[in-house]
């Protein structure tokens, strides 16, 4: 088997996202989805994370990739191009380990959603063609440069950027009758080693494409990428991913059922000096239910906690409301509901927040978080909301809902 190194260049210093790297995406650090794209793919033979940061090298190494060097400093600037940093990955493994790949993949984090055959792929095209120096992958441009122009100011003329042989005004022409272009992608880059080692070039000079769906052109720059792309990972596209693959919302939902401490509530309590306990909920998520009724979409609050608040509250809502189970029992009180019910588990939306709420999720046809849920909810949950427990969560999936439907 050809020995192939897939190579995570993962610096500390970003400024545009601080963070990035081990920020939250959909449930993961962004760096985890490079990771399981390198290690689901059946040719990479070792996959290994650069960086100069000893927390993103721990949580790199949580998620299964090897950290068995800090990269230096001065290779870890806002200037520093990727060239140098693979020819010091390379230079290390062979001095320490006398490792020697004969191919590097390089997966850049800032764009986490890659489909499934993606590192294989590059990695086939590059051995079946030996004049390859490296496969690169590609979409289809967004915009045609045979439309752009150079640009000398605004008192001065304006010429083409680009010409088209037997073509004398291209700027002028349909689109459909221009030559095709592509965007380069950062999803994969399969290199020969020798190109980097020999030519000291990443790319080298024969360069060929893997033609990726532009569906998947993701490219995080920014915080309001982010919340973009993250929809993207419910929306049912095929895609690598570090945990469970994320499911659609359902065609048909009969139920929504959520938990209370934590989504109707904002998870805190007030006692007085009797013991009698009181909470906060959202107003708002109570207005749209009736909607969702007459659509219908029942809802249901389930929970552990034992106080006839939960019962006050579901009441002023509208809604039905089982509480007081044990917090071990959820997911089997779950079960019966739907029995009882005749509701098959693919039409119920659960929505939760915390480690008692995973056994609704193993049942639910779609799993819904809170923007606050413990790191292992949302992990689990296919889809995340923008709004934290008793802070118009409900009212915002609420919404969501109504618009799908």
């Amino acid at each position: 088997m050809t020995e192939t190194l897939a190579l995570i260049p993962a610096r500390g210093g970003s400024k545009g996202i601080p963070r990035k790297n081990i920020r939250s995406f959909a449930g993961y650090p962004l760096i985890a989805w490079s990771i399981a794209a390198a290690k689901q793919a059946s040719c990479v033979t070792r996959v290994i994370v650069s960086t100069d940061d000893e927390e993103i090298a721990s949580v790199a190494r949580e998620y299964g990739a090897e950290t068995p060097f800090l990269r230096p400093s001065e290779l870890a600037q806002d200037q520093t191009t990727d060239l140098p940093v693979f020819e010091h990955s390379l230079k290390w493994l062979e001095k320490n380990e006398n490792y020697k790949p004969e191919i590097v993949i390089q997966l850049r984090p800032t764009s986490p959603i890659r489909p499934k055959d993606c590192v294989d792929n590059a990695v086939k095209i590059l051995m079946e063609h030996v004049d390859a120096d490296c496969v690169r992958g590609i979409v289809p441009a967004g915009q045609n440069p045979h439309k752009m122009w150079h640009f000398a100011g605004e008192q001065q003329p304006m010429k083409p950027l680009l010409k088209v042989e037997g073509m004398a005004e291209p700027y002028n022409a349909p689109r459909q009758v221009l030559p095709p272009v592509y965007w380069q992608t950062g999803h994969i880059d399969a290199i020969r080693v020798s190109t980097i080692t020999q030519k000291h070039s990443l790319t080298g000079d024969v360069i060929y494409p893997l033609v990726i769906d532009p569906r998947y052109s993701v490219d995080i720059d920014n915080l309001s990428d982010w919340a973009r792309y993250e929809a993207l990972v419910t929306s049912g596209l095929e895609m690598v991913t570090p945990g469970r693959m994320k499911r659609p919302m359902p065609e048909k939902i009969d139920l929504l059922i959520c938990d209370f401490d934590g989504v109707i509530t904002d998870n805190r309590v007030w006692v007085d000096q009797d013991g009698r306990e009181s909470v906060a909920a959202y107003r708002s998520d109570s207005i749209r239910i009736r909607e969702l009724h007459e659509r219908g979409i029942e809802v249901l609050i389930l929970s552990s906690e034992p106080n006839r608040v939960v019962e006050a509250r579901s009441k002023k809502m509208g809604v039905e409301a089982i509480h007081g189970i044990g917090i071990q029992e959820k997911g089997r009180v779950m079960r019966e509901i739907l029995a009882q019910k005749n509701i098959q588990s693919e039409n119920v939306i659960f929505v939760g927040n915390d480690l008692n709420d995973l056994p609704c999720f193993e049942i639910a046809g779609w799993c819904v978080a809170v923007a606050d849920a413990y790191p292992e909810v949302i992990r689990a949950a296919d889809f995340v909301l923008s709004k934290a427990g008793g802070h118009g969560a409900l009212r915002e999936l609420c919404d969501l809902l109504l618009r799908q439907k």
